[in-house]
């Protein structure tokens, strides 16, 4: 069945902005419990497979059975066959038949893979089994920056109802079906599996969402938000004016204005000047590159206008910005 326009324009917009911001991803663990049982999940095994990663985004895939779900002091959520938790700031989160129950500590349950292996979790009684399939995405920080500002703590997303989110969820399980010898291959086609499941479900967070929310994610429903965000990502470089931005979009200056300050809490060109220097930090953080040379491929037509607006967003001067980060990764 065809989406409708509109519908299909906010997916569009979405599709844009996310081919921008390097998520990398994984299946790590295969998890069965079985009641009555309880566990509290980290993200510190994430760590020692993806070292590279600045941030991480957990997901638990529900693939058989149900449970409920609990992050600090926040409500319960329940889960079951078809849903998708994602944890999209690492927080310390507790899951069980039973939340009352004391939780074990996920680390304590694993058996660490072999190489090339799937890591396996077992843990429990002797009554009804639940089955996920877990994960993780790497994403640069920066670049993901207004994604992860515009999402909960914790939040559940079912994807069986759409046709992609029930071939993607059908295919992580039969991967890890193949348990602790996986064919050939397997984990490089988790791994980007992993970030479709992803991209599926934001869109159907997206979709979810209710009438008179805010936010970035809120804002691609709007068309004149989701147009304008869609027109800055894929043409960044451009040196925008409001006026032209509102005519590409197809409104006056005063709506688009209004519409951006009301849904990301900033005006359109201060939201792309910020963008600018997030894909500038994160060009940074690679090292090598000419800070003239960075100013260019961001949209900067001088190195001392990068330099002042790099300083008003960050703190400090590119260079310096550059030491610290490429210290904090050796």
């Amino acid at each position: 069945m065809a989406r409708p326009a509109g519908e299909e324009s906010e997916l569009e917009a979405l599709s844009e902005v996310l081919r921008d911001v390097k998520l990398t991803g994984a299946v790590f663990l295969d998890a069965e419990f079985s009641e009555p049982w309880c566990i509290a999940a980290r993200g510190r095994f994430a760590r020692v497979l993806m070292p590279e990663a600045e941030h991480f985004i957990h997901y638990h895939l529900m693939v058989d059975g149900r449970c409920r779900v609990r992050a600090g002091e926040g409500p319960e959520i329940a889960l079951e066959v078809g849903d998708v938790l994602v944890v999209p700031h690492g927080d310390e989160h507790v899951m069980g038949s039973n939340l009352a129950l004391a939780a074990r500590p996920l680390s304590e349950v694993l058996r660490p893979p072999g190489r090339g292996e799937i890591a396996l979790a077992r843990y429990g009684g002797d009554g009804a089994r639940t089955r996920f399939v877990c994960g993780f995405l790497g994403c640069d920080p920066q670049l993901c920056r207004p994604i992860l500002a515009a999402l909960p703590s914790l939040f559940r997303v079912s994807i069986g109802r759409s046709p992609a989110g029930e071939w993607i969820r059908s295919s992580i399980r039969h991967l890890v079906s193949e348990g602790t010898s996986p064919r050939a291959g397997a984990d490089v086609i988790l791994a980007r599996l992993s970030e479709a499941l992803f991209v599926e479900v934001l869109r159907a967070y997206v979709e979810a969402l209710p009438p008179g929310q805010t936010g970035w994610l809120a804002g691609l429903r709007d068309p004149h938000v989701g147009r304008g965000l869609k027109l800055l990502h894929q043409r960044f470089r451009h040196p925008w004016t409001v006026d032209e931005l509102a005519r590409e979009v197809g409104c006056s200056r005063t709506v688009l204005a209004e519409r951006f300050t009301h849904y990301l809490g900033q005006p359109p060109i201060q939201y792309l000047t910020r963008w600018r220097l997030a894909r500038a930090a994160s060009r940074l953080r690679e090292g090598g590159a000419r800070l003239a040379r960075v100013a260019e491929e961001v949209g900067y037509e001088s190195e001392t206008a990068f330099n002042r607006a790099f300083k008003r967003e960050f703190g400090v001067p590119p260079a310096s910005w550059r030491r610290r980060a490429l210290a904090a990764k050796a």
